[in-house]
Parts: C-alpha cells; sequence; structure tokens
C-alpha cells in the first residue's frame, strides 16, 4: 500500500508531489499520480524514478492510504462519485476552492473516508508556499500531523477555522497574481528608466523576496519597516505619498474583499 496519491497533476498538484520529494518528506516509491494526460504522466515517470504512475482514478484510489483530491473545483464532484466505492478507510484531502467541509462530507457520505480541507498557494512550486488547514476533519491526530508535514514540507502552513477560508483565499490563496503584477509593473518603471528587462525583473523579484523575509524574521512591523527605508525629504517617501495619493492600499483590500466574496459565493 502507497502512502500518498494525487489525483491530478496541474500546477498545485505537481508542486506538491515534487515538494514533498525535494525535501525528502516521502519518497517517490512512497506516492502514485492519476492524470487523463499521457504526456504528463510520462514526463512525471521519467522525472521522479520510482514513482507510480495510472490514468485511472480508481487504481489509485484502491493502491494510497491518503489521497490529495488535486482536481479543478468543478471536476471535483464527480471525481468523487468515480472513486467512492474504494475510499473505505482512506484519508481524503481536498484542495478545491469553494468546496466547504460540509460539501466534502456530504460527497463522501456512505464512502468510509475520513477527510480534510486544504488551501495551499502556489509558490509551493518553490518550497515556499502558505497552506491553510481547516480544524474542522475527520481525520485522526496522526494522519493530520502527517498531512501538515505534507504542506510543511513545500512552505509555512497555519491551521484555521473554516469561517476564515474565504480570507485565506484572498490574502495567499490567489495573491500571488497580485504580486506578480507588481513585479511587472515595477520592473516597466525600471525599463522605461533605462534598466535592462532581465535586470528589472531580477531587482523588482529579489527585493520583494527580500522585504517579505524582513517581515517575517525581523518580528518587526510592517509600518515600522517601511518607516526605516523613508528618509526624511528622500525618494521614497516621495514614491510613499504618491502611492497614498493613488488609493494603493484600498485598491489591494477592495482587491481581496471582492476575492473572498467569490469564494464565498462559489461555496454556495
Amino acid at each position: 500500500m502507497l502512502k500518498l496519491g494525487f489525483i491530478g497533476s496541474g500546477n498545485m498538484g505537481s508542486a506538491i508531489l515534487r515538494g514533498v520529494i525535494a525535501a525528502e518528506y516521502l519518497k517517490a516509491e512512497d506516492m502514485a499520480v492519476c492524470d487523463l494526460s499521457t504526456r504528463k504522466l510520462e514526463e512525471l515517470s521519467d522525472e521522479l524514478p520510482g514513482l507510480t504512475c495510472t490514468e485511472s482514478d480508481v487504481e489509485l484510489a484502491e493502491m494510497c492510504d491518503m489521497i490529495i483530491l488535486a482536481v479543478k473545483p468543478q471536476y471535483l464532484s464527480e471525481t468523487i462519485d468515480h472513486i467512492h466505492d474504494e475510499l473505505n478507510g482512506k484519508a481524503v484531502i481536498s484542495i478545491a476552492a469553494g468546496w466547504t467541509v460540509q460539501q466534502l462530507a456530504d460527497k463522501l457520505e456512505g464512502s468510509g473516508a475520513t477527510y480534510l480541507r486544504v488551501m495551499p498557494n502556489t509558490p509551493a512550486m518553490v518550497g515556499e508556499g502558505m497552506t491553510a488547514l481547516c480544524d474542522d476533519t475527520t481525520f485522526s491526530q496522526e494522519d493530520f500531523e502527517f498531512a501538515k508535514g505534507i504542506f510543511d514540507a513545500v512552505g509555512r502552513t497555519v491551521v484555521l477555522p473554516e469561517k476564515l477560508f474565504d480570507g485565506v483565499i484572498a490574502i495567499s490563496g490567489s495573491s500571488p497574481a497580485y504580486v506578480y503584477m507588481m513585479i511587472e509593473a515595477m520592473a516597466d518603471a525600471g525599463v522605461k528608466e533605462g534598466l535592462p528587462r532581465p535586470c528589472a525583473y531580477e531587482m523588482a523579484a529579489q527585493t520583494l523576496l527580500g522585504s517579505a523575509l524582513m517581515v517575517l524574521q525581523s518580528g518587526m512591523h510592517p509600518a515600522a519597516l517601511k518607516d526605516a527605508v523613508c528618509s526624511p525629504a528622500g525618494t521614497t517617501i516621495e514614491a510613499v505619498e504618491e502611492l497614498e495619493r493613488k488609493g494603493f492600499r484600498a485598491a489591494i483590500m477592495d482587491a481581496m474583499k471582492v476575492c473572498a466574496q467569490k469564494s464565498r459565493d462559489m461555496s454556495k
């Protein structure tokens, strides 16, 4: 019996799979992956010798103790229906946005499976993901700790009540897109000032990375870190004033508000 299986090998599923192996949390031989794309399976098989690959989700469900459902939300219901009879005694993890614990429980009713809702993000691809695990779960303590270890292997984790998950999706699940937009805008401004584009992208990305690490490692309030960069009558305070004038913080907050609302709407 294999320890962990993935149904779906898209960006998120393959990121977690690769991250778990890279962190040496599990070996490829301990895992299986299912996908309808033969090409994806061949690529993963070549890259990760020992990994079990199959096009049959039923076969994967039969052979694995814990199963991560890494399909798009609109395909989750169909997937669970297809493997329902193979889930007795299995631990099932859903990473689908918009699928509540109650919806998961209803869909798995009668299967004999335990379940856990999790919300990761795409920086898991480089081992710097941010994952929220729902505290409303039927997992045993042992299975929960094992599952937490999977996501610890690809970044940081928090355990939160489900009522906060719409906010989780806004602040970490979807926010990489906002950050990429900021990097692109910063790089465009650098190019306008004459910097070569590859240099501008590197400088913008590294600056965001370093600034984020300052917040995580210094323990200082972000406002205090901002103040430390703003010298009196200097260049930075001019830029900060312009951002305030253009509603920079309000725009970010408004974007996250509509993101969270969309998450709530998807759960209905």
